[in-house]
């Protein structure tokens, strides 16, 4: 029994760090990139507006921290729960 509860927490603790990257991808991507593109715009980088360079570059930088973010707490996750390599 022990070990299903054990198992249950790994997995409930996993969703959640997957549902709170692709929300986070969500908001970047589709959020600053599309919808709130108007509000943002008026804000420079690199010599073009905040929504576009989210729409463009952005979107990809967050995306590829994520996936970064992703394996550094998996890998904590798993040491916690004694599944690790």
């Amino acid at each position: 029994m022990s070990d299903r509860k054990s198992s249950n927490a790994y997995w409930q603790a996993n969703l959640r760090i997957i549902w709170t990257c692709l929300a986070i991808w969500a908001l970047v991507s589709y959020g600053f990139g599309i919808l709130l593109r108007p509000l943002i715009s008026g804000i420079s980088v690199g010599g073009s507006d905040l929504g576009f360079w989210f729409a463009q570059q952005g979107s990809i930088l967050i995306f590829i921290v994520l996936i970064f973010f992703y394996a550094w707490r998996m890998n904590k996750l798993d040491r916690e729960y004694g599944v690790d390599e």
